[in-house]
């Protein structure tokens, strides 16, 4: 619910309260006027009435009301003692009779009788005898109040259809005038969609209107954009400075990591076998033999850490690519021998576990729109990552088909990973818990994995349970396909 409509909902609802007690007010103080007119009248009857009341006169009751105050008043005395009704000439005219309550239940005062469908306002006034303070009869003086309650229906429906009315009507200006005075609030919303959606920080909310509070709230907005444009400018540039460094460092880097790794291992083969196995004439090992030893072993560090630097410069490589929004040129390529040639190559590399391929006819004849290249950089990063966290134990690949997509199924048993892990490991630099194994490496293949995963449409399932393996599954969306083997 809108902020305008809470407001009209709200004014509209204090509008009906204060016109409920209004129209409340007004009703009673008619109404109590109006009925005070009529009870002046019978009062004014009865004080200019003699009552005598005397069992030996008229009927055994005497009253004298010939010639009533008003012709409005109606007369009626009741006699307990033998049932006998006198009446003023007006009410007998009309011929109706006043209802006589029985003589337990008479009290003085204001009742309202119904004749039939006529309402009367009663005054009723017990007679005793005198002597001995006996009830003998009951004086009813009524007015007809039929006028009085049709006029007071009358403005009772008035006061009801005048406040529904006044309270639509307040509604529906409300509305309106709540609308006018939120508009710069709709220009502020709009203007906010607009640069979230176009990206723009360089936008503006228009400024329309007086200068009170929503003029200065968008004046505050305005300011405060200008700040962040300036502000992400200046991180956006600090940004390309950094990939432009990390993209030129990592091409500077990767020529002498190549020659130094061309120069290593030049020299190991140049390095005279006998001086592994000590010296040829005395079969001793002298202190020659020794330093050399010790120089060949820095020879193989060295070694080792230029391809790791090497690695590292490529991985930095391409995530300078993916951060600069590096476009893959990807054609239609058929997925099967893409596969058969990574599982083909992926028993050469250093490993302690078994390398077994599974059932791969899911993907036959299946093509995806892919970058050969990148793909199958993206499947040696998950079998490289298996083969380093299983020190015992196998490594499987195998394939699945889900409807319109391909999975590729690379299932290890190794180390496994705690489940407070798996959110992170696509992060760069992350690496699960160290002590548990005996494992090298910089962090980022994971990170390409998944950038290249996302450049090619595609998705990474990951389940894992720690000490019994991990299973990644890369599903990749088929762009054609001849036959049908789902899971």
């Amino acid at each position: 619910m809108s902020i305008r409509l809470r407001l009209t909902l709200w004014y509209s609802a204090l509008l009906a309260v204060t016109l409920f007690i209004f129209s409340v007010s007004i009703y009673l103080f008619v109404n109590y006027n109006s009925y005070r007119d009529a009870k002046n009248e019978i009062q004014e009857q009865l004080r200019n009435m003699n009552i005598v009341g005397s069992l030996d006169y008229f009927n055994g009751l005497n009253l004298d009301f010939d010639n009533p105050f008003a012709s409005n008043v109606y007369i009626q005395v009741s006699n307990y003692t033998n049932g006998n009704i006198v009446q003023s000439d007006n009410l007998t005219r009309a011929k109706k009779k006043f209802p006589v309550p029985d003589a337990n239940t008479a009290r003085e005062g204001y009742v309202t009788l119904k004749v039939d469908q006529y309402k009367f306002l009663t005054y009723q006034y017990p007679l005793h005898l005198k002597q001995n303070k006996q009830l003998v009869g009951l004086l009813q003086i009524g007015v007809y109040t039929g006028p009085i309650d049709n006029y007071m229906r009358n403005l009772r429906t008035i006061l009801i259809i005048a406040s529904f009315a006044v309270i639509a009507i307040a509604f529906t200006i409300g509305l309106f005038l709540a609308r006018q005075a939120f508009r710069p609030v709709e220009n502020v919303i709009r203007a906010a969609k607009s640069i979230q959606n176009e990206s723009d920080l360089s936008m503006r909310i228009p400024r329309i209107g007086p200068n009170d509070e929503l003029g200065r709230l968008t004046d505050t907005l305005n300011g405060m954009l200008g700040r962040i444009e300036t502000t992400y400018n200046e991180l956006d540039d600090a940004y390309k400075a950094q990939r432009r460094f990390v993209s030129d460092a990592s091409h500077e880097l990767r020529t002498p990591l190549t020659t130094i790794r061309g120069n290593i291992e030049l020299l190991e083969r140049m390095w005279p076998p006998a001086l592994e196995s000590g010296h040829p004439e005395t079969g001793g090992e002298t202190e020659e033999d020794r330093r050399m030893a010790m120089t060949r072993e820095a020879m193989h560090d060295i070694a080792g850490e230029a391809k790791r630097m090497s690695n590292l410069v490529n991985d930095l490589l391409a995530l300078a690519r993916a951060d600069a929004g590096y476009q893959m040129e990807k054609t239609l390529q058929p997925l099967l021998p893409l596969v058969e040639d990574v599982a083909r190559r992926a028993q050469l590399l250093p490993r302690n576990a078994d390398w077994k391929i599974g059932n791969l006819t899911a993907i036959h004849n299946v093509q995806v729109i892919a970058h050969a290249d990148f793909l199958r950089q993206l499947l040696f990063i998950f079998v490289e990552n298996a083969f380093k966290y299983t020190p015992n134990g196998y490594v499987e690949m195998r394939a699945v088909r889900s409807q319109d997509q391909a999975g590729i199924i690379i299932k290890d048993t190794g180390m496994g990973m705690n489940a407070d892990e798996v959110p992170h490991i696509f992060e760069r630099f992350y690496r699960a818990d160290e002590s548990r194994g005996q494992t090298s490496g910089t962090g980022l293949g994971l990170s390409i994995a998944k950038w290249i995963i996302d450049e090619h449409g595609g998705s990474v399932e990951v389940s894992t349970r720690e000490g019994q393996g991990t299973t990644f599954t890369v599903w990749l969306p088929i762009a054609f396909h001849d036959d049908v083997n789902e899971v």
